[in-house]
């Protein structure tokens, strides 16, 4: 029986609020990464591929303005009582920023993240606490209800959390409760390119040199000699054994790398040429390097592999912040728009919490001076608009709106000739 399951009968038999204190729900690994194989989390975060993709979309997440707007009038509501968590403090510890960069890299790296709702008596959140990795997980009740089973980051205590309670942020899921982390998904690849760092870290370790033969014109295969260990004791030793110790005691390693060697007795040593698959190490090494790409829906040239070019790169920009960075902001949006807003906010007034994507899909300074001008001129955008995109202030007049004078209705284009071609009459 996992912790786990210990851990939710217990909250099972006792009351909600109980006193008992006990160990924490940790889970040592990312989910899905069996105990035996050698692999977790912070084993695949020491390949720079899994690293990077994990801090640019979690950074990415991170920095995204988030704010309550009204949905009827798409006005922002900067003094809701809410907006200290989602964009100041959400608890005495974290940033905004440092909380959302926190909960992507559990669901990237776990499958899930969790963080508890705190209120005050009038139901309005005045705390965020995220709950480590296996801290909470959602389970029936005896009434068949979905709830979390919670270990409190605080006390220690064993909690029975409603859903409203809980921010649960997953990652693709299969059953719609569980999210699958995306090292799970990659375990293979993710294995392949760990096995290749430690290659490449034995090719060095090594001196940069491949393995090698050393022959000898006599049979050394019944051959031992003694020798003496620090205790005192004699051992006999195959005599094999001990000159490959001595050889690679000398001549292998960084250290010993191109020392020259001094052989006797008949002594040779013939290097092992590198073969074909070994001299296209560094194009299989890009080739799994992308194959993490894909599995993280990063694009390549983040990472600093293909062709870097302006054009390409801003296009490649385009897609990641449209098929990585918005499915991620939609399902964070309905989900804190559901339980972090009361019922009376949602339905009557309308509100929902919204996160700014323009933060990362700006364009340089001229696009968005010909984006802006063509707003203007169609009565979208205001100067003062422009001016709150570009991170301005406000000016005298700034809110009023113009249209060119030359666009009208074509049922009206009559009207508007008749009074153009009339004679002035002044």
């Amino acid at each position: 029986m996992t912790s786990i399951e210990r851990g939710i009968r217990r909250l099972m038999a006792k009351d909600a609020a109980g006193s008992d204190r006990a160990a924490p729900l940790t889970l040592t690994s990312a989910e899905g990464w069996p105990h035996t194989d050698g692999n977790s989390t912070e084993t695949a975060l020491k390949l720079s591929a899994v690293s990077a993709c994990v801090e640019i979309i979690s950074n990415a997440i991170a920095v995204l303005p988030a704010f309550v707007q009204d949905g009827e009038t798409r006005r922002r509501s900067d003094t809701h009582p809410i907006g200290t968590l989602l964009w100041s403090r959400p608890n005495d510890i974290m940033t905004a920023k440092q909380l959302r960069q926190m909960e992507e890299t559990m669901v990237l790296t776990c499958g899930n993240s969790y963080v508890w709702i705190l209120r005050d008596r009038y139901g309005t959140p005045v705390e965020l606490l995220p709950f480590p990795a296996g801290w909470c997980t959602p389970q029936r009740d005896s009434a068949g209800n979905w709830c979390y089973m919670a270990t409190d980051p605080k006390s220690g205590r064993y909690y029975r959390l409603e859903i409203p309670d809980v921010l649960n942020y997953k990652a693709f899921s299969l059953d719609g409760i569980h999210g699958m982390s995306v090292l799970k998904r990659a375990r293979v690849t993710i294995e392949t390119a760990r096995y290749m760092e430690q290659y490449q870290r034995a090719t060095y370790a090594n001196g940069g040199r491949p393995s090698g033969v050393l022959t000898v014109d006599t049979d050394l295969g019944g051959r031992t000699i003694e020798v003496k260990r620090a205790d005192g004791t004699v051992e006999k030793v195959n005599h094999k054994e001990v000159i490959r110790k001595e050889w690679e005691r000398f001549y292998t390693g960084p250290d010993n790398a191109l020392r020259t060697a001094v052989l006797d007795n008949g002594l040779k040593y013939t290097p092992i040429a590198m073969t074909n698959s070994d001299a296209q190490f560094v194009e299989n090494k890009d080739l799994t390097v992308l194959d993490i790409c894909r599995f993280f829906c990063v694009p390549p040239y983040k990472l600093g592999l293909g062709k870097q070019s302006y054009n390409s790169n801003e296009q490649n920009n385009l897609e990641f912040a449209t098929q990585t960075i918005l499915p991620i902001v939609t399902d964070r949006e309905q989900e804190e728009t559901w339980k972090l807003l009361t019922d009376s906010e949602r339905n009557k007034r309308n509100l929902r919490i919204r996160y700014n994507m323009d933060a990362i899909l700006r364009a340089d300074a001229r696009t968005r001076a010909e984006v802006a001008d063509k707003y203007r001129n169609m009565g979208v955008y205001s100067v003062n608009d422009i001016r709150r995109n570009e991170g301005m202030t406000d000016v005298d007049g700034g809110d009023s709106r113009m249209a060119s004078v030359n666009y009208i209705p074509l049922s009206r284009f009559d009207e508007l000739s008749v009074a153009r071609n009339a004679p002035d009459k002044t």
